[in-house]
């Protein structure tokens, strides 16, 4: 089960959507950073490539996290962030009925 209203929540925010928007094709988000299959994009990744403060993209790592839309899995001291496309699909349909 989906909270959609979690989701426009999160949505809400531009630099939100360009951390989906670049986890979507992290090899080209990302050229430069070791991706590792299956486990995401490591946090600092992002943190270096919104050139904000490490708290602020962290907020909104938590709250695309909160809402399902990113995974967050934890590999010893480091935390790797990929999409929920499970989550995106359910979202995305229950918008394209009921809109």
């Amino acid at each position: 089960m989906i909270d959609t209203n979690l989701i426009h929540k999160a949505l809400a925010n531009p630099l939100r959507r360009d951390i989906l928007a670049w986890l979507r094709t992290p090899a080209e988000a990302f050229p430069t950073c070791d991706i590792h299959l299956g486990q995401g994009v490591p946090a600092h990744a992002i943190h270096a490539r919104s050139a904000l403060s490490q708290s602020t993209v962290s907020v909104h790592i938590s709250v695309l996290v909160a809402a399902g839309l990113l995974v967050s899995m934890q590999v010893g001291q480091w935390t790797f962030l990929s999409r929920n496309e499970e989550v995106i699909r359910a979202f995305v349909e229950q918008i394209r009925q009921h809109l």
